[in-house]
């Protein structure tokens, strides 16, 4: 999913978000090392975690969509 948010109306950024859910068998620890995996090898970093009346986390990564400028034509 990509969604798009203003920065102080100068420029529009793009963020590509993942969803990641645990079951309620899943220790904090084993949370916490898939995250940090995510955040250092992926380039996300945490948008929002929500834990459940049933014990089931869920987690919303995201990260910035870098695309290239095109370069302007000077050609006359």
């Amino acid at each position: 999913m990509t969604l798009l948010a203003l920065a102080h109306n100068v420029a529009m950024v793009e963020y590509e978000y993942l969803v990641l859910s645990f079951g309620r068998e899943v220790g904090r620890a084993d949370i916490r090392r898939t995250l940090t995996e995510h955040a250092e090898y992926g380039r996300w970093e945490l948008a929002r975690t929500r834990t459940y009346v049933g014990g089931r986390t869920r987690t919303w990564l995201r990260r910035r969509i870098i695309r290239p400028r095109r370069a302007l034509s000077t050609s006359g």
